[in-house]
């Protein structure tokens, strides 16, 4: 089988691209990351979604300093509720997509893959610069000019899949494989449990793809 390495949080958006790989035939590893992230329990949820997959997964430790000035990760700052700012959020953190799918292209080229999958969405999302197409298209050409496996064979793909999906087609996508979204975490804050607050920039855009989805919403909040 192909092998296919997705950037894995055990989200929303990383579950439907686990299985969107799994059902185009890929042996899926997945890739997740304890960053010194708030809401590390959603690395629970990673684990028990990867399982569910079949999915090969690692968790992958970077030191908690090197994320500051987020309010993901610095305990001093909030995460705020959703508030509709065109501007880049505190919740920004610093290279997050850069870093991470470093580290997927490096697996890759050991498993000899050529395929890494990312759930990123520049229709519903919070205004990340490392979300949009011309980002991906840009880490692509990276991908293909800085590793043997690119110089030698080229053919490295960044699949993102749901870059042009409003998060209610994500998730009509990804009930159409079968995902259960009762499985995964989105949320900013939450809390041991897994529970969601209902408020974050996260869980506004979760909360309006299931009601433009027409889908009841089956996360657990711990807040309205």
């Amino acid at each position: 089988m192909k092998k296919a390495v997705i950037l894995f949080s055990g989200g929303l958006d990383s579950t439907t691209c686990l299985a969107l790989a799994k059902s185009q035939g890929f042996s899926c590893y997945a890739v997740s990351f304890d960053y010194g992230q708030k809401h590390s329990v959603e690395l629970s949820a990673a684990i028990r979604i990867a399982e569910t997959f079949q999915a090969k997964h690692v968790i992958i430790t970077i030191p908690n300093n090197q994320f500051s000035g987020s309010a993901l990760t610095d305990s001093t700052i909030a995460v705020p509720d959703f508030n509709h700012s065109s501007n880049i959020p505190v919740t920004y953190v610093p290279a997050r997509n850069t870093i991470f799918l470093s580290f997927a292209l490096g697996l890759a080229e050991s498993l000899q893959a050529k395929d890494i999958f990312i759930g990123v969405s520049a229709i519903d999302y919070s205004g990340y610069p490392d979300c949009r197409p011309e980002y991906i298209a840009a880490f692509q050409t990276l991908a293909n000019l800085a590793t043997k496996a690119g110089v030698e064979e080229g053919n490295i793909k960044i699949h993102s899949p749901l870059i042009y999906l409003n998060k209610a087609d994500t998730i009509k996508l990804g009930l159409s494989l079968g995902v259960n979204y009762a499985h995964t975490i989105s949320c900013y804050k939450a809390n041991k449990d897994g529970h969601a607050c209902g408020k974050c920039d996260s869980c506004y855009l979760r909360k309006k793809g299931f009601l433009d989805a027409g889908v009841a919403d089956p996360t657990l909040y711990y807040s309205v």
